[in-house]
């Protein structure tokens, strides 16, 4: 355990178990914890830890309210949280934090297998704790049989098999969580449509009062800090109701917004370029061509 920067670092799994007095680790890079059967010594509240390995947290109930953007889900229903290695997060003193099953599995653990070379496409590791997954019923019976297995491998004496065993364990673990995330961006559409709609008026805010000028083309990392959500969650969540990510939505609001400039004034194209936040108007070039098939002095020539 290190502390730098007031963060407390755990760099591997036993001394992590050691702290919160947990058994040894069957294994050094991966471990499973069922804090319902066991007691446990908590973090005070407050504290900010950051761990060297993944962490994927499964409860099978919660209570109280959740934030989505701007706004707040009532649930009860178990859930998955995620934690990828380096991720600073904030001590609840919640004690239901050390309810449930966790899994715990060092990068090192997966390096050799094909899922260390695909875990960064699972974008869930990069979400906020609050934007955890919420389970059905059927999906939670689903989960709680994976981890059982993953557990019950665990206990198994370790032979030649037993990495590549629980590697493809954890990987259908996380394949089964990327399902079910879809499914939560569909079935919470009013949810992710409010925050859709929080977006278009964050962005046309930000032409209306020219920030481009000063600050440059809105980013995907200003977008998200203003409505509240990891910008990964917001990729995906857009992703899944539109079909483009967060850079392609600013993206193409860029060019609606320069559409009704390039018909509606008689700023040039440069001025036009400025006005939007590109450097070179010869990247606005590019963007209105690439996104249109015209130039923008040919798009506004058809107005003419």
């Amino acid at each position: 355990m290190n502390k730098k920067s007031g963060i407390t670092n755990f760099s591997c799994i036993s001394k992590l178990m050691r702290y919160l007095g947990q058994p040894a680790p069957l294994h050094p890079l991966v471990t499973l914890v069922n804090y319902n059967e066991t007691p446990i010594h908590s973090f005070e509240a407050g504290i900010k830890i950051s761990l060297d390995f993944y962490k994927i947290s499964f409860k099978d109930r919660f209570k109280g309210q959740v934030k989505y953007g701007q706004g707040y889900y009532d649930f009860e229903e178990g859930g998955l949280a995620f934690l990828k290695p380096k991720q600073v997060v904030t001590t609840s003193n919640n004690t239901e934090s050390y309810e449930g099953f966790v899994l715990y599995f060092h990068p090192d653990f997966i390096r050799n297998n094909s899922l260390g070379n695909t875990i960064n496409q699972y974008g869930f590791f990069s979400y906020d704790v609050s934007e955890a997954l919420f389970l059905s019923a059927k999906e939670k019976n689903i989960i709680n049989h994976l981890f059982n297995t993953i557990s019950n491998e665990l206990e198994m004496n370790l032979d030649q098999f037993s990495q590549d065993v629980l590697v493809t364990q954890i990987e259908l673990l996380l394949n089964y969580s990327n399902r079910f995330y879809n499914r939560q961006f569909i079935t919470r559409k009013n949810i992710n449509h409010e925050i859709i709609n929080s977006l278009d008026i964050l962005i046309s805010e930000y032409f209306d009062e020219d920030n481009g000028l000063k600050d440059g083309l809105p980013t995907v990392k200003y977008i998200s800090t203003k409505l509240n959500v990891s910008p990964r969650y917001l990729s995906d969540m857009l992703r899944s109701l539109t079909g483009i990510n967060t850079q392609q939505y600013i993206q193409n609001k860029v060019i609606e917004q320069s559409k009704d400039l390039l018909s509606s004034t008689t700023l040039s194209v440069a001025e036009i370029s400025y006005k939007l936040g590109f450097e070179h108007p010869q990247s606005f070039n590019k963007l209105f061509k690439t996104k249109t098939n015209l130039s923008p002095l040919v798009y506004r020539q058809s107005f003419n």
